[in-house]
């Protein structure tokens, strides 16, 4: 099944250098997502290990912050 595309309202197959750039680009933009996905994993696992160094919840950190 050939992936579509609209141009200028008209839709359309893709032509396979199109269906290549597409899936190219797919595929690095899936590998962005899960890298970002993993960066805030690891950021959030840090600031709950900082939490709970200080015996805080999230809460009692945010009310003590502002």
């Amino acid at each position: 099944m050939a992936l579509k595309i609209n141009e200028n309202g008209i839709d359309r197959d893709m032509t396979a250098d199109e269906e290549a750039a597409y899936l190219a680009w797919a595929k690095i933009a899936q590998a962005e997502a899960k890298t970002n996905a993993d960066a805030q994993i690891a950021k959030d696992a840090a600031r709950q290990a900082v939490l709970d160094k200080l015996g805080l919840t999230q809460d009692e950190a945010q009310a003590l912050l502002g």
